[in-house]
C-alpha cells in the first residue's frame, strides 16, 4: 500500500541506532567459578552476571496519525524500547527525539494505592498536565471508559491488576497525549473495554496523534494498528504494514510453539531478508533544532543525528532543520 509523502511536520518520534544492554545475575556463570570465588562474590553482593542485549541498533521514524504495533517473543526488547522512547531509561548508544513528551501508560500517572480510584483520576490528570477544572471535565468520561463500577470509590490497593490498568489507560486517553505508549494494557479488559479503547485511540490518531502498542496478540496488532515492527533479541526484524508484519510473526510464533524450531528459524531468517530494511540517514542541524531528550554516545561527524527512515513508498525527507522547533 502506497503511503503519502511525509513532511517535516508529520514526524513525531525519531529513534536513532538505540543500543541497550543489561548485566543480570546468572547461575550458569556462577557454576563456572571456583567455589571460593563464588562465596566471596555472594558475601560481597556481587553475584556473577552475564550481559544481555536488550535492544541492538534499532532505528525508526514515527509519523502523526500512525498506530504502531510492536510484536516479538518475551525478552525481545519490546518494553525496553518503549521505556527508552518515554525517557525512563538511557540507552548505551543512540538518541531519541520526540515532538512532545511521550506518555507511557501506567507510569506517567502518579497514582497512589491508599487513595480511591476517583481521587486518583484527579491526581493522574493533574500529574499529566491538566488543570483542576480540566480534570473535573474529563472525570465522567474516564470513569465510563474504565468501567470498574462502584469500585471507583474504593482504594486502589483493593483493585485487581486488570482494574488498575484499565483506570490508568482511561486516564491516559482522557488527557489525549500526542504520543501514547501502551504496553499490553488492552489484554486486561473484556471485549467491550477493548472496543471502547480502540475507538478512543482511533479518535486520537485522527487528531494527528501517534500510538505505540506492545502486544503478544498479533491479531490485535493486525486489526488495530496501521504499521508494525517485529523485534527479536533486541534487533529489528521487519517494519511495515501491520497486517503483513503481524501475519508473518504469528506464523513464526505458531511454528515455534508447535516445536517446529527448524521451520520457525527459517521463517525468522526469511523475515530478516525480505522485511522492510531500515535506511539510516544523517540529518544535519537536527541536533541544534531539537536536542535529544535522552541520548548516549558521540554524535556523528558533522553534528548530524542518524535517523531511521523506512524504505517503503515514502519519499526521503531531505531536511529536518525545523522538525522539532518549539520543544
Amino acid at each position: 500500500m502506497a503511503l503519502s509523502e511525509p513532511t517535516i511536520d508529520d514526524v513525531t518520534v525519531a529513534v536513532s541506532d538505540i543500543h541497550v544492554r543489561y548485566n543480570v545475575p546468572s547461575g550458569e556463570a556462577a557454576a563456572r567459578l571456583p567455589r571460593g570465588e563464588r562465596l566471596i562474590r555472594r558475601a560481597t553482593g556481587r553475584p556473577p552476571s552475564v550481559t544481555v542485549r536488550a535492544v541492538a541498533g534499532v532505528s525508526l521514524v514515527a509519523y502523526a496519525g500512525e498506530s504502531i504495533g510492536i510484536v516479538g517473543l518475551n525478552g525481545s526488547g519490546k518494553s525496553t524500547l518503549l521505556r527508552i522512547i518515554a525517557g525512563l531509561e538511557k540507552p548505551m548508544r543512540g538518541e531519541v527525539h520526540a515532538r512532545s513528551t511521550p506518555v507511557l501508560l501506567g507510569v506517567n500517572a502518579a497514582l497512589l494505592p491508599e487513595l480511591s480510584g476517583a481521587q486518583n483520576v484527579h491526581l493522574g490528570c493533574l500529574a499529566m498536565g491538566l488543570t483542576p477544572e480540566e480534570a473535573q471535565e474529563q472525570f465522567d468520561g474516564i470513569v465510563e471508559l474504565a468501567d470498574i463500577g462502584p469500585s471507583i470509590h474504593l482504594p486502589m490497593k483493593t483493585y485487581s491488576s486488570g482494574m488498575a490498568a484499565r483506570l490508568r489507560f482511561a486516564i491516559a486517553l482522557a488527557v489525549r497525549p500526542d504520543i501514547l505508549l501502551i504496553d499490553e494494557a488492552l489484554a486486561t479488559g473484556d471485549a467491550s473495554f477493548k472496543e471502547r479503547s480502540m475507538e478512543r485511540m482511533k479518535e486520537m490518531r485522527q487528531g494527528a496523534g501517534t500510538v505505540f502498542l506492545v502486544s503478544h496478540a498479533a491479531q490485535t496488532v493486525e486489526e488495530e494498528c496501521t504499521r508494525a515492527i517485529w523485534l527479536h533479541r533486541g534487533r529489528l526484524v521487519t517494519d511495515g504494514p501491520a497486517d503483513e508484519v503481524a501475519r508473518a510473526y504469528r506464523w513464526y510464533a505458531w511454528n515455534l510453539a508447535k516445536g517446529e524450531k527448524e521451520k520457525a528459524a527459517g521463517l525468522l531468517e526469511d523475515a530478516f531478508v525480505t522485511g522492510v530494511e531500515t535506511e539510516v540517514a544523517f540529518i544535519p542541524a537536527l541536533g541544534d533544532a531539537a536536542p535529544a531528550r535522552h541520548a548516549a554516545g558521540p554524535r556523528p561527524r558533522g553534528g548530524g543525528v542518524p535517523l531511521g527512515l523506512r524504505s517503503d513508498d515514502r519519499a526521503p525527507i531531505e531536511s529536518f532543520d525545523d522538525i522539532f522547533k518549539g520543544l
